[in-house]
């Protein structure tokens, strides 16, 4: 009769430690489910962007306590004060960037490397930069674990983009600027297109489109958002 207890208590810490780490399948599970619920029904058409989605596993770029969360509709903390973004916001992006596979792509804002591994599916390379080192060679070692061989990543400002890989199909921005820089404009390719997020962090931020055309530069808002501040290196 003394060990009844026993057992049980057992089973409930097993059931727990399960809760807690959920396994390969479970999270394959949740992945698919978050596509479906999170992003598809929320309009994000592209099916190559969709595929890519359900495939980059998401849990690979959260902190190992964060990972019952990781496919939470919403951003979560990565350290250094920044997020790896919500879901749909990554999808959203992707799919504003209309990206190629012959593109090559700019992302200003590494943060944790899930949104270059989805990018990597996607075009020929990424060039990604990130100004908090200790996350750019973090997400440096994990993209390279995920066999992302056409993702570079550099430790520094985004501020000044990367001007020796000039000028890219596509750009991306991960965190908020209160305006565009212009040097990121300057690199985008006659064709291209930015998007980023753009705002004050105590006003509305704006999704922001930007087409290079031979004519100018045209801008639209699309959908009201809340990113990280833009940052920038010491002095600037």
């Amino acid at each position: 009769m003394s060990a009844l207890p026993c057992i049980v208590v057992c089973l409930v810490l097993v059931g727990c430690m399960t809760a807690a780490q959920p396994g390969e399948s479970d999270l394959r599970a949740r992945r698919l489910e978050m596509v479906e619920q999170q992003i598809r029904q929320r309009g994000v058409t592209d099916a190559r962007v969709l595929e890519a989605m359900r495939t980059v596993p998401r849990e690979r770029f959260v902190p190992p306590e964060l990972l019952p969360q990781a496919y939470d509709d919403g951003p979560l903390p990565i350290g250094a004060g920044q997020t790896i973004s919500q879901p749909y916001i990554v999808a959203y992006m992707t799919e504003a960037l209309k990206v190629q596979p012959s593109h090559k792509v700019l992302e200003v804002g590494t943060g944790s490397g899930y949104q270059a591994a989805v990018l990597s599916q996607l075009v020929r390379e990424v060039y990604t930069i990130e100004i908090v080192p200790e996350l750019a060679a973090r997400a440096e070692a994990l993209l390279r674990s995920l066999s992302r061989t056409n993702v570079r990543v550099r430790a520094g400002d985004g501020y000044a983009g990367w001007p020796e890989q000039a000028p890219f199909d596509r750009i991306i921005v991960t965190a908020a600027p209160e305006e565009l820089p212009r040097p990121l404009i300057e690199q985008l390719a006659d064709g291209g297109l930015l998007v980023a997020p753009v705002g004050r962090q105590s006003a509305p931020q704006w999704m922001t489109v930007v087409e290079k055309t031979g004519k100018g530069v045209v801008e639209r808002r699309t959908i009201p958002v809340q990113f990280v501040p833009f940052t920038r290196g010491p002095g600037r």
